[in-house]
């Protein structure tokens, strides 16, 4: 019999002492955050005299400490007599030491003299009050040198106060020490007698509620035997009458036993998919067919969701079937474990899957499984060695407004995902009647792009890159150009991301590279040698395995020189690519200059960026148009220059278009100029008809 008693006291106890484990601490924590915030208020108090009295003085030394190192600073340790001002202004108010540090974090001012010159650069708190905040910390110190007085153990509260100048920028961080050790001993006797109190009462209910436990106990005792005698005579009888019934039976069961095991192999197999287990798409059609009858009379609707695997095609290109298979059987299994209210989820093949829910109230409900669906692929798949990365696109349509019959509200959905795809993977997108004819026309296009090589509608044309001194020529950037006999022009904004997500990108980076590379030679043999060739590198292409080899057999069949080609890289695409670091060092490696374009417009890591092997920033266009009408993106530009300069980059800035541009731009340093101010991109003949004779 289940002792209710042992399991009572065992728990109880277990939650007593839990209970006096969390109250404790959190009673000393909230106590400690008031006290902080008093303390803090009281420091920020004492700044303010501080700044009031000596504001103009703080300011001067400052602004004196600028280009001083901290060796420098300690050997003239500032003024004695204003030191002695400060400890009589702070006599008796608690404060036992204050230091001033300018904006590179060397201390120009302290009560303890020793510690002028040293660097608190990297001090949290230092770095928190130098981009405008206010920042305090408890601590203990056991060498502390109050104001008066030698060093002793104490409880201080130490508070980071930027000082703001004129111009109402940080020019330097005020540090404050205040002793708060009385609070904190008085803290600790009370935390004790809350803790024996407590205690105290909790073993009081415990001991209240043992006893009557104790008693349910007993009755519970009584009422088993009662229950065991009457359990007993009735398994007798019906272990009795089962053996007749097993006598009877058992001649049948072979025969049925097997008929059902095939009825019930071959049902599953008709309406299952054997890799995952989920429903298959008859399954799913017949369901959704029935739904669609049972909403009609009803009156209510319901929503397809169409989820697509991002880059999982990229995942059995270099890691082969069998882990694409395993993926999709850890994809299955965790979309069925965490998309809460979907009433079927199957797989239609591939890296396709879809779910069906029924009796939808609103719009929002359907978007929140759907930002669940997305959430489930938040963490990696870890599948043995492999740790995979993988987004979900998924496309939504609604019954009865997007579609009538199950093979249109699929269909709907499928045309909706590829939105959610276009405007970024990890997305979902409600189906419009707009979408369909977007679809026609996107598959038009791809249809046209993937025969335009072959008929020679593409061509390379080049931009010039010059030297911002003196405007000579030194390098210039693919860019290739579609003319299509059925659409005319079409802007590179256009195919170039359709090319992307149709995978034609690999065959058309390979047939620019070595297009380009082949008209570089072909001028160098007829003496006109450009300096150096820009080329545009897509995210597919380095995430294929066998780049490299194609790049080295471009450059071996065209005989281009590795130093005179400079590949263009964005940050999104570094990002993208799982091994981005060694791929750009196997480049660097063969002689090949590497550009990270469109700088500053994502999310750049400074950490990041000083680890990769690159030589040259490219500012983007979208900065440089700004020159002259937008402060702000004068001031990018500013930064980019001086963090280029610091970590000994080269700069170009495209779009230049105006001498008011390319004059701001030299000022500050840069290195080469690229924009219609100096060319457009032209064909090859026009290129060569300019230049060469302006570089010979």
């Amino acid at each position: 019999m289940f002792n209710l008693s042992r399991y009572f006291s065992t728990l109880s106890f277990i939650l007593i002492v839990l209970a006096a484990g969390l109250l404790g601490p959190l009673y000393r924590y909230i106590s400690i955050g008031q006290m902080k915030t008093l303390a803090e208020d009281r420091n920020m108090a004492m700044t303010q005299v501080f700044k009031n009295s000596f504001g103009s003085e703080l300011l001067g030394m400052i602004r004196n400490s600028v280009g001083r190192d901290g060796v420098f600073l300690h050997q003239t340790s500032g003024d004695q007599a204003l030191r002695d001002r400060v400890v009589r202004l702070l006599d008796n108010t608690g404060v036992v030491r204050i230091k001033l540090y300018n904006r590179l974090g060397v201390t120009i001012f302290s009560t303890e003299a020793s510690q002028i010159g040293q660097n608190k650069l990297n001090n949290p708190g230092f770095q928190a009050a130098i981009g405008g905040k206010v920042l305090s910390e408890l601590m203990q110190r056991d060498d502390i040198d109050a104001i008066k007085g030698d060093g002793v153990k104490m409880d201080v509260v130490a508070t980071y106060t930027p000082i703001v100048g004129e111009s109402m920028a940080v020019e330097g961080v005020f540090e404050i020490y205040q002793d708060v050790s009385p609070f904190v001993l008085s803290l600790n006797r009370a935390l004790g007698w809350v803790t024996v109190g407590l205690i105290a009462v909790l073993a009081s209910l415990y001991l209240m509620q043992y006893l009557l436990v104790r008693r349910a106990q007993g009755i519970l005792r009584e009422q088993e035997g009662k229950i065991k005698t009457a359990r007993d005579t009735l398994e007798i009888q019906v272990a009795a009458r089962t053996e007749e019934l097993k006598k009877a039976n058992r001649r049948l069961e072979g025969e049925i036993g097997e008929r059902l095991q095939a009825e019930n192999k071959l049902n599953f197999l008709a309406y299952h998919d054997p890799l995952t287990g989920l429903s298959n798409r008859r399954r799913f059609i017949e369901r959704i067919a029935t739904s669609i009858a049972e909403s009609k009379n009803l009156g209510q609707r319901l929503a397809v969701l169409f989820i697509d695997l991002d880059q999982f095609k990229q995942v059995n290109d270099s890691l082969g079937h069998t882990v694409g298979d395993e993926l999709l059987v850890a994809v299955a299994g965790r979309l069925g474990d965490h998309a809460r209210l979907i009433d079927m989820l199957a797989r239609l093949g591939g890296d396709e899957f879809i779910c069906l829910m029924e009796a939808v109230r609103t719009d929002d409900e359907v978007a929140m499984i759907a930002e669940e669906i997305v959430a489930v692929f938040d963490e990696p798949f870890q599948l043995g060695e492999h740790e995979l990365f993988l987004s979900a696109s998924i496309g939504i349509s609604l019954y009865p407004t997007d579609g009538q019959t199950a093979v249109e509200l699929m269909r709907n959905a499928d045309s909706a995902m590829y939105c959610a795809k276009a405007i970024g993977r990890g997305r979902y997108h409600f189906y419009t009647p707009e979408m369909t004819e977007a679809a026609q026309v996107r598959i038009r296009m791809e249809n046209l792009l993937r025969r335009a090589l072959e008929n020679g509608e593409l061509s390379v044309h080049l931009q010039p890159q010059v030297d911002a001194g003196s405007g000579r020529l030194v390098g210039a950037e693919a860019l290739v150009r579609w003319f299509s006999p059925e659409l005319g022009n079409v802007p590179p904004g256009q195919f170039i991301k359709l090319a992307e997500e149709s995978g034609v990108i690999l065959k058309l980076g390979s047939w620019v590279l070595r297009e380009a590379c082949r008209q570089v030679m072909l001028w160098k043999k007829s003496g006109f040698e450009l300096p150096q060739l820009s080329v545009n590198l897509s995210v597919k292409q380095l995430e294929r395995p066998e780049f490299i080899d194609i790049l080295e057999d471009i450059l071996c069949e065209t005989g281009m020189d590795p130093h005179c080609l400079k590949l263009e890289i964005t940050e999104s695409v570094v990002m993208q690519v799982g091994n981005a670091f060694d791929l750009l060092d196997r480049l660097r490696s063969l002689g090949i200059t590497l550009s990270l374009d469109d700088f500053g417009t994502g999310y750049s890591s400074l950490s990041y960026l000083k680890m990769l092997p690159v030589q040259q920033l490219k500012i983007d266009q979208s900065f440089v148009f700004g020159i002259g009408e937008n402060e702000g993106d004068e001031a990018i530009i500013r930064s980019v220059m001086a963090l280029a300069q610091s970590l000994g980059f080269e700069v170009v800035a495209e779009g230049v278009e105006t001498e008011a541009q390319a004059a701001f731009l030299s000022a500050l340093g840069c290195h080469k100029l690229q924009g219609f101010l100096h060319g457009r991109a032209v064909a090859p003949a026009d290129f060569h008809a300019r230049w060469a004779t302006l570089n010979a």
